[in-house]
């Protein structure tokens, strides 16, 4: 290996570590520059004025993923097609010039037989596979909670398939913006319980989301549960929905990948349904991800 960036550059924020030879952490920056952030054609600039000096690494070239690939980021990377595994990435890193390569997002049919697609979350998934020795071998199933999270199948150390539920992103509208919203409270383990035993087997999520309300009104709750009862419902309805879609059974192991705080709030729903589970960094992932790229030449052409 030689030293290098590595930039996960997503819609709301850029994080960004400077790399030694050794492949660890010289330094890293996380920086409010996401691609919804900077105009469009400005990506290249913003890292080579912002980015680039931030981590003094002004001569050293960069690999990066996420947004950055997408039709809102530097320059659109083709998506690959399910399973792929780790030679497949490298082999089809997008170059950009200036020394900057781009891991290309992947696809695959989703639940409705639609295509369902990723960035990003493909590059932290081969750093899970990488960080230890038995996931590249059998069959593991991985959930990486987010705004969009996914859901994925990992057999022999390929992803073979994956699904995306937008929990985060429907948490986020109905507490803000719907008759479901509360004032922001601490988080409230009692009520985040009732709301993962209120999903049920995750169908008819409308009308179970309107017992977030309910409960209220009708003096049975106070005001200050309803985000953490909202919140267990919604990540409730997503285990029950997706987990037997890919063949888990209560008494399973799934891999929580991503946020800690967020993937607490996973484990202990998981834990409600019966499921085991194990927490890894999304951070540190990502960075198994981009040196066992880099490792299988990503950066030889920059």
């Amino acid at each position: 290996m030689r030293p290098y960036l590595a930039v996960d550059w997503g819609t709301t924020n850029l994080r960004a570590w400077r790399v030694g030879a050794d492949g660890v952490v010289q330094d890293e920056r996380e920086l409010p520059l996401g691609v919804s952030q900077i105009g469009e054609c400005e990506a290249a600039s913003v890292f080579a004025e912002h980015v680039r000096p931030a981590l003094h690494g002004e001569d050293l070239p960069a690999l990066m993923c996420g947004m950055i690939g997408s039709n809102l980021g530097w320059r659109v990377m083709p998506y690959l097609d399910c399973p792929a595994d780790k030679a497949a990435l490298a082999v089809h890193l997008g170059d950009v010039g200036e020394r900057v390569r781009i891991a290309p997002g992947l696809r695959c049919a989703g639940i409705t037989g639609a295509p369902d697609v990723m960035r990003g979350e493909e590059t932290q998934l081969i750093g899970w596979i990488e960080m230890a020795p038995d996931r590249g071998r059998g069959r593991h199933i991985v959930c990486h909670p987010g705004t969009h999270a996914k859901w994925a199948l990992i057999v022999d150390g390929r992803i073979e398939q994956f699904v995306t539920a937008m929990t985060g992103e429907l948490f986020d509208v109905l507490s803000t913006h719907s008759v479901l919203g509360a004032d922001e409270g601490e988080d409230d383990a009692k009520a985040f319980d009732a709301g993962v035993e209120a999903a049920g087997d995750g169908s008819a999520l409308a009308t179970r989301l309107f017992s977030t309300r309910a409960r209220v009104v009708g003096g049975d709750a106070p005001a200050s549960s309803s985000r953490s009862y909202l919140s267990g419902l919604l990540i409730g309805a997503e285990i029950a929905a997706l987990a037997p879609h890919f063949g888990a059974a209560p008494e399973s192991q799934i891999a929580l990948l991503g946020a800690p705080a967020l993937c607490a709030h996973y484990n202990r729903a998981l834990a409600h349904r019966g499921f085991h589970s194990t927490v890894d960094d999304g951070a540190d992932a990502a960075l198994a991800g981009f040196n066992a790229l880099v490792a299988l030449g990503a950066l030889d052409a920059s």
